[in-house]
């Protein structure tokens, strides 16, 4: 029996178009807990694999006989015999989740963002299932990538495409909750890797030195990219301003939230770093700034078209971690109550460090589950 499948970037379609889908998901109850598919019009019914193995029938009127039905599960194998067996319960409208839930933490959607000035372009790339966010500016035949993921092909496969050459690869700090593959890039198409040098003190591996100011050179006109040093979520975090019209923050500011300032065991003393980050040096700047974040929490971040983004001065009013008067009571929502740790963050900071080199399997075991690197009232 051949069971149909919906992948990973139709899945990223359907939530972008807000579609109604019933997911089934059989994985044990703590992942699911944890961590799932998040979707504006999904419903949802956990049961485990093995509750499963006799058979379907005690879940069939729990699940809809007018709506598709996709089966979830870890890597895909499960979802196919489950999907398998509620068919020959009777069941028509039913999908296996193709790769599951590793094929839907790696998933890219490149969504475009905006023009720039040159007549370049700038993309976002919208990791759903981890809420990873990365970009590549394009300009007069060149390309800078910001915050890569592991997931190198994609970016390398996209530049191709466009028929433009990546000249820099940076990341805004040493990442704590994903591994970067922004050396990885470099080496593969000799672009420049960038790297705060307060982040860098320990890493094994050269790169050039990201500093306050530093102009960054994309197109033979060269259109305005320079960095803006921002410290607070690590001590070296650095931001990046575009063409007079994005703002690039990192993981210091997203739309719903805040960064955090403790995965470095540094929460009390950073804490007032990001407070001068947030509300003086991004106060400075003009409010028209197109925010583009490192990250996004909940689904309700996305934009109509899928992309994560918005004006400075709208978060300035509404993002409530910008808006926290009292001294104390920032520090308090910054150090108390804190979400839990990203998993293995720490072996992904040594991975990133350049200390450690787990294979691809290993790498995607470590990155497993949502991210947890900001902070919300």
């Amino acid at each position: 029996m051949t069971v149909n499948k919906i992948t990973a970037k139709q899945m990223a379609r359907k939530i972008i178009d807000k579609e109604s889908l019933f997911l089934l998901d059989v994985r044990n109850s703590s992942n699911y807990d944890d961590w799932k598919i998040e979707g504006h019009h999904f419903h949802y019914l956990n049961v485990p694999y093995f509750d499963l193995l006799d058979g379907v029938e005690e879940i069939l009127p729990k699940l809809p006989r007018d709506q598709d039905i996709v089966v979830v599960c870890a890597k895909e194998g499960s979802s196919i015999m489950v999907a398998e067996m509620l068919v020959e319960a009777g069941l028509t409208h039913v999908f296996s989740f193709e790769g599951g839930m590793k094929a839907w933490s790696e998933h890219l959607e490149p969504v475009k963002i905006g023009d720039l000035s040159d007549g370049g372009e700038l993309i976002q790339f919208v990791r759903m299932g981890k809420g990873c966010l990365s970009y590549m500016v394009i300009s007069q035949g060149e390309a800078a990538i910001i915050d890569p993921t592991r997931m190198t092909d994609v970016y390398i496969d996209y530049a191709n495409e466009s028929g433009v050459t990546i000249k820099h690869v940076l990341d805004t700090h040493l990442h704590a909750d994903h591994i970067s593959g922004g050396r990885q890039i470099a080496e593969k198409t000799g672009a420049a890797y960038w790297l705060p040098p307060k982040d860098a003190e320990e890493v094994t591996y050269d790169y050039y030195q990201l500093e306050e100011g530093q102009p960054i050179t994309v197109g033979t006109s060269a259109i305005d990219m320079h960095a803006l040093y921002t410290p607070g979520h690590t001590i070296g975090s650095t931001s990046f301003i575009v063409d007079e019209k994005f703002l690039m923050t990192g993981d210091i500011l997203f739309i719903d939230s805040i960064g955090r300032s403790d995965l470095a065991g540094k929460a009390e003393d950073w804490v007032a770093d990001l407070r001068q980050s947030l509300y003086s040096r991004y106060r400075a700047l003009s409010d028209d700034l197109l925010v583009l974040p490192a990250h996004f929490m909940i689904i309700d971040e996305l934009n109509e078209d899928g992309s994560v983004s918005e004006r400075l001065g709208t978060l300035f009013r509404h993002n409530h971690g910008l808006n926290i008067h009292d001294e104390q009571q920032f520090r308090a929502l910054v150090t108390d109550n804190l979400p839990p740790q990203p998993n293995a963050y720490q072996e992904i900071r040594l991975t990133n460090m350049g200390k450690q080199q787990p294979d691809a399997d290993e790498q995607r075991e470590m990155e497993i589950g949502p991210n947890r690197c900001a902070v919300r009232s």
